[in-house]
């Protein structure tokens, strides 16, 4: 399989999976007597390559949160499967987890509360692998090739995590997932708490790490024009479901299902002209859609069915 990167990064992935999600069913109890629990994931199914980036978009309440905390065995699979390089992880012991943790990783949404404020970077950094059992002077070089990786100066280790600005405090994220070599992370609206130069930045930092490491990335995020910039291929989830995937081009300039029409109308663009259009589409699709409720759900679209991705 092939795919690109904003038109530009042309790639060859693996035939078999990295990581696989199949009919996952995430439940939460609900208060109440006998009432039934809460589903939040309904038979929700992705694949991811090695080197690849699949961006999964939707707005808040959708479920793509929880499906990156089901992956990463946070959340609580009622039903499905997760495998990683073909052995099933789901249902893994604490030991078990902790033991993944060095192939599977996580970067957070808000890099204000990530970071433990008492600790310098290099003690955040150098603990995950101290932890792993690396000697003291491998840790130490390995702190300062992860700082340099992520472009923060060398004194950057001595400091704590309230002397840097918020894109600073993600790239210290960012190292700290990298620190054990991970092949897959999952990224949780890691831009979202950051100004748009500074998000710009921090993504093409993601695509230079995954160029120069192959990591993957399962990427959350309520903003197509992220994925745009990011991913290879794009899944929309609404309601707990999956409703549209395909290579990144076609569903971010060209989507299919309503919703994801309506997602990408509803992104704001600096011409008022055009803005006034795109709310005006916008309203006729929501009109359209109320008058026609069984378009609202209609089956998973495919936008691609080759698995190429842009």
């Amino acid at each position: 399989m092939t795919g690109t990167i904003n038109g530009t990064l042309k790639k060859e992935f693996p035939a078999e999976p990295l990581l696989v999600a199949d009919e996952l069913v995430v439940e939460y109890p609900t208060k109440g007597w006998r009432r039934p629990p809460f589903r939040v994931l309904k038979g929700v199914s992705i694949t991811i390559g090695a080197g690849e980036t699949l961006g999964l978009v939707g707005e808040s309440g959708s479920g793509k949160t929880t499906l990156g905390r089901a992956v990463l065995g946070l959340a609580p699979i009622a039903s499905g499967t997760v495998r990683y390089d073909g052995k099933v992880i789901s249902g893994l012991g604490a030991k078990e987890r902790r033991a993944l943790s060095s192939d599977i990783q996580v970067v957070f949404q808000d890099p204000y509360t990530s970071l433990n404020p008492a600790m310098t970077v290099n003690d955040i950094l150098s603990e995950p692998l101290r932890v792993a059992g690396t000697p003291r002077a491998a840790a130490e070089k390995r702190v300062r090739d992860l700082l340099d990786h992520v472009r923060l100066p060398a004194d950057a280790g001595e400091r704590l995590p309230r002397e840097f600005s918020g894109g600073q405090r993600q790239r210290i994220a960012i190292a700290r997932a990298l620190s054990r070599d991970p092949k897959v992370i999952v990224c949780d609206e890691p831009v979202s708490a950051l100004d748009l130069s500074t998000q710009a930045r921090v993504l093409d930092l993601f695509v230079e790490i995954q160029e120069r490491t192959g990591v993957a990335y399962l990427f959350v995020t309520h903003d197509l024009s992220v994925v745009r910039h990011i991913s290879h291929r794009v899944a929309v989830m609404r309601g707990g479901e999956i409703i549209e995937t395909g290579d990144a081009a076609t569903v971010t300039t060209a989507p299919q299902h309503p919703y994801t029409q309506r997602l990408l109308l509803a992104a704001p663009v600096p011409d008022p002209g055009r803005q006034a259009e795109r709310r005006a589409e916008r309203r006729r699709l929501a009109e359209a859609t109320a008058a026609s409720p069984g378009a609202s759900t209609p089956a998973s679209t495919t936008a691609s069915t080759s698995g190429d991705r842009a």
